[in-house]
């Protein structure tokens, strides 16, 4: 069964407009903070009403404006997990879950809370209030709870992005687990590119409150189509972009680059990705152009190398363009130098706005 979203809501200057479908597994809703994950998924849940639209799970509709229809939270059978776990504060461990099995209508399906607390590693903390428990010690404890209740979609809203990277990392494979287990419709929220990849099969970008067409997650880390996919997929490198007889010329660049990928009018900017930008030994060819060096730093694994073209303008929005370079290929290169650099044609990456 799919979960189905079509709503807009309005506070303020901020416009919420989402639709996606959703088939069960593992799908992320993508974004920068304040651009409207979290508000979808309260309206969702049941906490946030919006304006008008429909969100329905496998035929069951939760929310209908023309139907003046408004399941309250409670009968909508969703669980959200928050990145700061909801827990009774006064309530052990224990306490916890069973609140929430106790509530459940059908109690004869449900777990026990000694399974609960088992199959969330929670052993030996039965009688421990939140207060005295981990960061994620206390998201482990807050997911059994959501899990006490049965829901048939689940939704993770940031829920790593409060704990340090030792136990994101944990948490992380948990969570995982859980998803994978769970087998329903599962909406992983997080403005983490690296954490959607790893978890999702397919991504839902959203930028300034409007989403883009779902899509594989391969699809959008190899082939993202607009400007803020592509900054979300990790690119580093942008330029905006006008059509040339060569191409495209980028304009905060001052290059004329050969595209391998279609593109046409609605091609506003280009992006290149770190990796694909290489030093060249020729001062000629297809894509080749002269970079003074602003910067070399060197990383964990290779070097950055901070470039601007000479031929930038003044006043270009994106004209540095970032490098990552083996260590052993950037060790004669220092800031100042005149070099010349290589992007291959499918390398350039055509966008829309």
């Amino acid at each position: 069964m799919s979960l189905y979203v079509d709503i807009r809501y309005r506070a303020g200057k901020f416009r919420l407009d989402a639709e996606f479908e959703a088939a069960p597994g593992v799908m992320g809703l993508l974004g920068a903070s304040g651009c409207g994950k979290s508000m979808t998924l309260k309206c969702i849940a049941g906490v946030v009403r919006p304006d008008e639209g429909i969100i329905s799970y496998g035929g069951r509709v939760f929310f209908d404006s023309r139907r003046k229809i408004d399941l309250p939270p409670q009968v909508r059978g969703v669980g959200l997990l928050f990145q700061n776990c909801a827990l009774f504060p006064n309530m052990t461990l224990a306490r916890n879950i069973t609140a929430v099995l106790k509530a459940r209508k059908d109690r004869d399906d449900a777990p026990s809370a000694a399974s609960l607390v088992k199959k969330f590693h929670l052993e030996g903390l039965e009688n421990h209030y939140p207060e005295n428990m981990s960061g994620g010690q206390r998201q482990r404890a807050a997911l059994a709870c959501i899990m006490a209740r049965g829901p048939s979609v689940l939704m993770l809203d940031e829920p790593l992005s409060a704990l340090d990277s030792y136990l994101r990392w944990q948490l992380e494979g948990e969570l995982s687990r859980v998803a994978s287990e769970f087998g329903g419709v599962t909406l992983y929220v997080s403005h983490n590119r690296d954490e959607v990849y790893r978890m999702c099969s397919h991504v839902c970008v959203m930028n300034a409150g409007r989403t883009e067409p779902v899509r594989s997650i391969d699809d959008l880390f190899e082939s993202p189509d607009t400007l803020a996919s592509c900054l979300l997929s990790g690119c580093k490198n942008y330029s905006r972009a006008g059509i040339s007889p060569r191409g495209i010329r980028a304009l905060d660049w001052g290059a004329e680059l050969e595209c391998a990928l279609r593109f046409g009018p609605e091609t506003e900017y280009i992006g290149v990705r770190s990796h694909y930008v290489r030093k060249s030994d020729a001062k000629t060819g297809t894509n080749v152009f002269a970079c003074r060096i602003e910067r070399v730093t060197r990383d964990v694994f290779g070097t950055i190398v901070n470039v601007i073209p000479l031929g930038a303008p003044s006043d270009g929005d994106f004209s540095r363009i970032r490098m990552e370079m083996p260590r052993e290929e950037a060790a004669d290169l220092r800031a100042g130098d005149e070099i010349y650099v290589r992007i291959k044609p499918e390398d350039v990456m055509p966008l829309k706005s």
